[in-house]
């Protein structure tokens, strides 16, 4: 017969182990439900970036007992720039599924935790910023294991050639010379990480 999974004092679930160790971290430290999500999705940043990142969008729902729930719509609004003239300007009829072009939303994942983290600040959390993304940086400090994620998504869809030739950004963050197919260290990336994950200014860089 098969068991679920249970406990009596708190629950953390994701794709991947070290991000649900960095969110029940956080509960043991006497962190809430929502400062836990908060730590394992930055900890998702980084070990899962090709599926859930910091460049995406979040979506919320928070149930605090004897009370209705929040929800939080944490979806980039349309960026200026993305207009019929630009993509006819490409020779595009139509916005495309996968390149830079297809990105004509502004990140709103960040946005998310900050509006999650006020509700937690009224329930009288006391865990800093720098502790719920500690984790994370620390693990992309000390490994390259998102490199290989990365690089193995990138060679089965085929966008290797693509960001070759289109991303000069990614070729200098990740190796010289790039190849999208191969994990590989970029200190570059491991300096980034940290900066990005603390800063309010994100979306203005």
């Amino acid at each position: 017969m098969l068991h679920a999974a249970r406990s009596l004092n708190g629950m953390v679930v994701s794709p991947h182990h070290l991000a649900s160790q960095a969110g029940l971290e956080v509960l043991r430290e006497g962190g809430d439900a929502i400062e836990a999500m908060v730590a394992t999705a930055a900890a998702i940043a980084v070990v899962y970036p090709h599926m859930n990142s910091i460049g995406g969008d979040g979506f919320w729902l928070i149930a605090e007992p004897g009370k209705p729930p929040v929800a939080i719509d944490a979806c980039g609004a349309a960026a200026a720039a993305a207009t019929p003239d630009l993509y006819r300007a490409n020779g595009l009829t139509s916005v495309p599924w996968r390149g830079p072009l297809a990105a004509n939303t502004v990140a709103g994942t960040l946005s998310g935790w900050n509006a999650a983290l006020e509700i937690s600040r009224s329930w009288g959390s006391r865990l800093p910023l720098a502790r719920l993304v500690a984790d994370a940086i620390r693990t992309k400090q000390q490994t390259h294991h998102e490199m290989q994620l990365t690089g193995d998504s990138s060679a089965r869809l085929g966008w290797g050639g693509f960001l070759k030739r289109r991303s000069r950004a990614l070729k200098r963050l990740y190796r010289r010379p790039f190849d999208a197919s191969r994990p590989g260290s970029s200190p570059r990336l491991a300096r980034l990480n940290p900066i990005l994950l603390f800063s309010a200014a994100f979306y203005h860089l």
